[in-house]
């Protein structure tokens, strides 16, 4: 068990308003509507406009969760934004997100990059801010524009990434901790079967091939996932003293339905009590577990007290897990 006093309240999402369908897709690439269907199960994605940044989406965000909860957000002591395709190097993209929100000079803000665990890892920050009194109200956003850095010319990467961004309110709790237990890990050996190249071209001491755009050893990193997460969460139940029974919500990083379907078999998950947004959204890294949770909550699905398991997996390699009660 993890020390928490700390609850998630609230959660919020945006998606860009283009939409591109595997259709779509047809039109310029070399592949199909079935191809990606039966490879991954996605069917859409949505695409910033060329003026939209990852900043842009938080914002939107931010303001939907404060919208749909009827939250105060404008007392926030931190932000922390989880993205691998912030505007700038430098500020921070939750520094943006700061200033776009006309929140006081007194709020922290903090990037982190973790991919597609990076969610996770927020949130585990999040409530080390609050259980040790540096904070008492923490937005964690994750938001990705991963269109902008997609080849699409290359059907083995630009089928499988959207643009999206989600947000969770996490607040000092009154009724007993709201996050059970956490669990974590890297392999850097892995590196270079997930990257985009940035200042340095070396990695492991061997030189890369100059990589503008996102680059994955797609069958690496899904040998990666579906060894590591079944592992992963058999340690997090220990850790929280659970069983799989006593989870109400499995939330995986959605990277693609087939790799999420083996991981539920492997740990004996329905896919029912399984939330997912690759279908409607793609990957969209830092952001499919928060789209997830909202689009189960666009449809009425959670209820207070709802017990969640979350697992971030990806680029590092790295992956995170997280238990926590509404």
């Amino acid at each position: 068990m993890i020390r928490s006093s700390a609850r998630i309240t609230a959660f919020g999402a945006y998606v860009p308003e283009k939409k591109l369908s595997n259709h779509d897709l047809e039109k310029i690439v070399d592949t199909s509507d079935e191809w990606i269907t039966q490879r991954t199960g996605i069917k859409e994605r949505f695409i910033a406009a060329e003026n939209q940044f990852a900043s842009d989406l938080a914002v939107n965000a931010v303001q939907n969760l404060a919208s749909v909860s009827e939250k105060n957000i404008d007392d926030v002591d931190y932000i922390i934004l989880a993205t691998f395709t912030p505007d700038f190097y430098t500020p921070s993209c939750a520094a943006l997100v700061q200033k776009a929100l006309g929140l006081p000079e007194s709020v922290g803000v903090l990037d982190i990059n973790a991919a597609c665990a990076g969610f996770v890892q927020g949130l585990f920050i999040a409530n080390s801010f609050i259980t040790s009194g540096l904070a008492k109200k923490v937005l964690v956003i994750g938001a990705e524009v991963i269109s902008k850095i997609v080849d699409y010319t290359d059907r083995n990467t630009c089928v499988l990434f959207g643009d999206g961004a989600g947000a969770a309110l996490v607040e000092t709790s009154n009724n007993g901790p709201g996050f059970l237990a956490g669990h974590y890990g890297s392999d850097g050996n892995g590196g270079e079967k997930l990257f985009c190249s940035g200042l340095s071209t070396r990695m492991n001491g061997e030189q890369l091939h100059t990589q503008k755009y996102i680059w994955q050893d797609g069958r690496a990193v899904y040998n990666f996932a579906i060894k590591t997460v079944p592992r992963g969460m058999r340690e997090l139940l220990r850790k929280a003293e659970l069983s799989i029974d006593d989870i109400d919500w499995f939330v995986p990083h959605s990277a693609n339905m087939r790799m999420i379907s083996f991981i539920c078999k492997e740990l004996k998950i329905p896919m029912g009590k399984t939330l997912t947004s690759a279908v409607e959204y793609g990957n969209t890294s830092a952001a499919t577990i928060p789209l997830s949770i909202c689009l189960a909550a666009q449809k009425n699905m959670l209820k207070p007290g709802d017990t969640f398991a979350l697992y971030g997996f990806g680029g590092g390699l790295n992956h995170a897990g997280i238990i926590f009660r509404m």
